[in-house]
């Protein structure tokens, strides 16, 4: 014989828990936040070159601008050819980073020589010039 059950409104329901449910989205969410990379902005726009060979560059990079004007900018600051060496010496020490030069078009080569310059003597291995595709 075939026996059936009859559920009546007496018998208990199956509760769902889902506390571990939502500690495992807290745990990915903090796991998310601390693998984000930030990337700093210079915080002034340059007039980018273009170039026939430019090519992506990493995205953890110190990125220092040198306007039409000649001023040299770090992460939104005016730190002038003098400061480069002391930022790049900072940064590279926590990482070894690339330098991208991000250089207005009308800047002048001297100004842009002498920020190569001290970011070599603070310690920078790779230094690039930023250009866009045409």
């Amino acid at each position: 014989m075939i026996s059936r059950r009859t559920l009546s409104r007496d018998s208990e329901t199956a509760d769902i828990n889902i506390s571990p449910l939502i500690d495992m989205v807290f745990i990915l969410l903090i796991f998310f936040i601390v693998t984000t990379v930030f990337v700093e902005e210079t915080g002034v726009d340059v007039q980018r070159p273009e170039a026939a060979s430019a090519a992506d560059l990493d995205r953890q990079s110190i990125l220092i601008a040198i306007t039409a004007s000649g001023e040299v900018v770090y992460g939104n600051e005016e730190i002038g050819v003098s400061g480069v060496r002391p930022v790049v010496r900072r940064l590279v020490q926590q990482e070894r980073l690339p330098v991208i030069l991000q250089v207005d078009e009308n800047a002048a080569a001297g100004v842009v020589v002498r920020v190569i310059d001290q970011a070599k003597l603070g310690g920078a291995d790779d230094i690039s010039i930023a250009a866009d595709h045409p």
